[in-house]
C-alpha cells in the first residue's frame, strides 16, 4: 500500500477480557451465543493499513453486534474510520471470515457498514451480502492471503 487513507487515526481503550469459568471450558454444558461472544471473535482482527486491531480503533464494538438465538441469526455493524476508507471491503470481509471460520453453519451471519458512517456504504454492503461474491473473492489467492493477515493475531 502506497498511501494510507487515514494517516493517524485516533485509538481508543480496548474494553478488558472476559473472564472464564470451568463452564466456559465443559463441552458438556450448552450455553447460547451472545454479542459478547461474537465481539470477542471479531475484536482483534487486524487493520489491514495500520499495526492495531478493529477494537483499537474503534471500528468493531460491542454494541454494534446483535445475536437471535432462536433465529440463529448473528448481525455484526462496524465502523471505518473515516468516510471514504478504502478498506470498508476487506475489513468487513476479514470480519465475515472470521464469524464463517469460528462458529456452526446453522448462524446466518450479515456483517453491515454502519448507517451513516461511510460514502459507499450501499455498494460495500451489497458485496458484503452476496454470498457468490463473498465467495469468489475468498477464490482470489492474494486478496485470501491478505484477509488471513488481518486474522492472524499478533504478539502482544
Amino acid at each position: 500500500m502506497d498511501r494510507l487513507d487515514n494517516v493517524n487515526p485516533v485509538t481508543y481503550e480496548v474494553s478488558a477480557g472476559r473472564q472464564r469459568t470451568d463452564l466456559d471450558f465443559d463441552d458438556s454444558v450448552e450455553d447460547p451465543v451472545d454479542a459478547r461472544e461474537i465481539f470477542d471473535l471479531i475484536r482483534d482482527i487486524n487493520d489491514p493499513e495500520h499495526p492495531l486491531t478493529l477494537e483499537q480503533l474503534n471500528v468493531v464494538t460491542e454494541d454494534q453486534v446483535e445475536v437471535s438465538e432462536e433465529k440463529k441469526s448473528i448481525d455484526v455493524m462496524f465502523t471505518p474510520t473515516i468516510p471514504h476508507c478504502s478498506m470498508a471491503t476487506l475489513i468487513g470481509l476479514a470480519i465475515r471470515v472470521k464469524l464463517l471460520r469460528s462458529l456452526p453453519s446453522k448462524f446466518k451471519v450479515d456483517v453491515r457498514i454502519r448507517p451513516g458512517t461511510h460514502a459507499s456504504e450501499v455498494a460495500v454492503n451489497k458485496q458484503l451480502a452476496d454470498k457468490e461474491r463473498v465467495a469468489a473473492a475468498l477464490e482470489n489467492s492474494q486478496l485470501l492471503e491478505v484477509v488471513n493477515q488481518c486474522l492472524d493475531t499478533r504478539e502482544e
